[in-house]
């Protein structure tokens, strides 16, 4: 095992090398991007014809340690996905703190973005559980940067705007092999949130452990919350990567019981619910549809297709149907806003389901807020996702639907997540995301500002 690590470091730090070699290989005044083959973002970037950086290499687990000082720990490169990690650690019996949803979302891209999942409620966010990383900054260099120094506390919400991710040490957790699910039901938001905060502060329900908490949204007076305990106990369990479609069992299981696994990319097989828009939730269409290509990244490359050539554009007008507005957010909003906001939306845009996920964060080591995305430390968020479109008419294209959840998200004293579209001025965005530190960071580790500023990638798309 000793040498299998070695050979992981070594691997690590000619990768390394190849990546500052295609730094110095850009010409100044060029913008700095990585060669990345894949993405899970849904904002355009401008085009360029500079090169890209290489980040060969530099997509696996170099170590998993299952014993020493922080307990558990993996040592994971920068553009590992999260499905190559999971490989890594499940047959040590451990995995990540917190697993974002799809398979190919990258740990240093949930880290320098903001990751989620439904174990959030206990561990936080995915930067929360890092120890330590090596960054690559926009002045060429490798900095090793921990928790309380300030290109630590200000990556987190970056979006590379101050360096990338080349290794990070992140704890792991326990993975027993299965996990039993029940789903509780509300037709009142009222009483789902009080459900959420209640299990969320004992951190468990009925009397048993509670090791992840999210639920579905289907409509008014249609939510269901789903209570995960991780298990050894063996027994028969569910199988939403073949035939049946995980998010409709929500609507007529009690309980269930699947493979940690399946659990962890139960969302991933069908895109949430977004794979019904490929036909791929089609019972006749399903069962032609290879296995293997049932999952997130093939609908992304599906709908770049979609994208490059109007499909669902075209079809509208031959349908007489009015344009449509793409509406794709993740938002974080206070529990106690909640029902607030699912009113609010269900009256201004009307798409259903909407994902729940409740969400602690355990702030910076000090205690205080992450600088860059400033999430009150203790405070118990949710997070709402939806993604899908809406036929708004000729303003489309001026997003009418985005820029008003825009501006109620921060009415309710949220913050929405900027993996997709923005349209904030300036100075709103400046306010919400405290650009003003992080220009102060950026001016120390990327002092000839080679790498795009945070607001030219989230809003101007740059």
């Amino acid at each position: 095992m000793r040498a299998v690590a070695d050979r992981g470091w070594q691997q690590h730090r000619s990768a390394v090398d190849r990546l500052r070699a295609s730094y110095d290989a850009v010409p100044e005044g060029r913008p700095v991007r990585l060669a990345k083959r894949t993405t899970n973002l849904f904002r355009a970037r401008a085009a360029t014809d500079a090169p890209g950086l290489d980040v060969s290499g530099l997509d696996g687990v170099i170590e998993v340690r299952t014993d020493g000082p922080d307990g558990p720990v993996a040592e994971v490169q920068g553009m590992c996905t999260y499905e190559d990690l999971v490989d890594a650690t499940l047959p040590h019996g451990l995995m990540p703190y917190v697993v974002p949803q799809l398979r190919t979302i990258t740990l240093g891209g949930a880290v320098t973005g903001m990751g989620i999942e439904a174990t959030s409620f206990r561990l936080g966010l995915p930067h929360e559980s890092v120890l330590e990383m090596d960054v690559f900054t926009g002045a060429g260099e490798v900095v090793t940067t921990r928790p309380g120094e300030e290109l630590f506390d200000a990556f987190p919400n970056s979006y590379g705007s101050l360096g990338y991710a080349t290794r990070l040490r992140i704890r792991l957790a326990q993975a027993p092999p299965y996990v039993a699910l029940r789903h509780l039901r509300f037709d009142d938001t009222g009483l789902l949130a009080k459900a959420i905060e209640e299990i969320t502060a004992a951190k468990e329900h009925d009397g048993q452990r509670v090791d992840g908490l999210d639920g579905v949204s289907f409509g008014p007076g249609e939510h269901v919350l789903t209570l995960a305990r991780w298990t050894a106990e063996p027994g028969a369990t569910s199988d939403y990567a073949g035939h049946d479609v995980y998010y409709r069992s929500l609507r007529t299981r009690d309980s269930d019981r699947l493979t940690t696994y399946d659990y962890l990319w139960r969302w991933d097989t069908d895109w949430f619910w977004c794979s019904r828009a490929f036909g791929a939730q089609d019972p006749r269409i399903r069962r032609l549809w290879p296995r293997r290509l049932r999952r997130s990244d093939v609908y992304m490359r599906l709908l770049g297709l979609d994208r490059r050539f109007g499909i669902a554009d075209r079809l509208d007008r031959r349908a007489g149907r009015p344009q449509r507005e793409r509406v794709v957010q993740d938002v974080e909003v206070p529990l106690e806003r909640l029902g607030e906001f699912l009113s609010w939306f269900d009256e201004e845009v009307g798409m259903r389901p909407v994902w729940l996920c409740p969400l602690v964060s355990t702030g910076t080591v000090s205690g205080a807020q992450w600088p860059t995305y400033p999430l009150e430390p203790r405070r118990l968020y949710v997070n709402i996702g939806f993604w899908g479109t809406v036929h708004v008419g000729p303003d489309a294209s001026q997003a009418p639907r985005n820029r008003a959840i825009e501006a109620k998200v921060h009415e309710l004293g949220g913050h929405k997540s900027l993996y997709s579209e923005a349209f904030y001025d300036a100075e709103t965005f400046d306010a919400l995301y405290n650009t003003a530190h992080l220009a102060q960071v950026k001016r120390r580790f990327d002092p000839d500002g080679r790498l795009t500023t945070l607001y030219d990638k989230a809003v101007k798309s740059r």
